[in-house]
């Protein structure tokens, strides 16, 4: 079912939807940094999970082109902390593929998760707003949601650390998100859930 768009001011959701395409266009280029830094890791230590990962990257950057293309006609300039996305992801990356494949995969469901949640309120927010973004935004999805069943089949049941580092990087996620839309990300949350419930 199709939530139904918010009476948000035309100039104000123009303004949200250049947000959306500028913090997932940072949110790809994150991950890029997050499945690098494994990649970098594993051909030393893990080295059977390279393919996997750089296929999980490859998918990532044509997402990241995807939301750059989608940034001009819409008036988005990248995002202004896009040196904490990079240096960020780098660490995380790094850090998770030092701990073993189980927190890489345990990073890749926390992180795609995280992210699964916000474009289904993105695409929920761009219904009669902005149609051909929202194809854009759906068809990524799908493919992110591959991801995220990948990770979730080969790391099966958490373990500890899993437990222990899922809670963290959602909480950073989140954080980050919110600081490149300056909490529009909440706020596009808070009215679609007013919606739902006045529908």
């Amino acid at each position: 079912m199709t939530i139904p768009s918010t009476p948000w001011p035309p100039d104000r959701a123009a303004h949200a939807i250049a947000r959306i395409c500028k913090v997932n266009h940072a949110g790809e280029y994150g991950a890029i940094r997050i499945y690098g830094a494994q990649i970098f890791v594993s051909r030393l230590l893990w080295p059977r999970l390279t393919t996997e990962l750089g296929e999980l990257r490859a998918h990532e950057i044509q997402h990241c082109r995807i939301f750059k293309e989608a940034m001009p006609s819409r008036g988005a300039r990248p995002c202004r902390i896009m040196p904490l996305w990079s240096v960020g992801g780098w660490v995380l990356g790094f850090v998770t593929a030092l701990l073993g494949p189980r927190a890489i995969w345990a990073c890749t469901e926390a992180v795609e998760a995280t992210v699964h949640r916000h474009l289904n309120d993105q695409i929920a927010f761009l219904a009669n707003r902005d149609e051909r973004l929202r194809q854009e935004i759906l068809a990524i999805r799908d493919e992110e949601e591959g991801h995220l069943t990948l990770a979730r089949e080969r790391m099966g049941a958490r373990d500890w650390l899993a437990r222990r580092l899922y809670p963290i990087i959602e909480i950073s996620v989140d954080g980050v998100i919110w600081l490149s839309t300056w909490g529009e990300s909440a706020k596009m949350v808070r009215d679609l859930d007013d919606t739902e419930r006045q529908a």
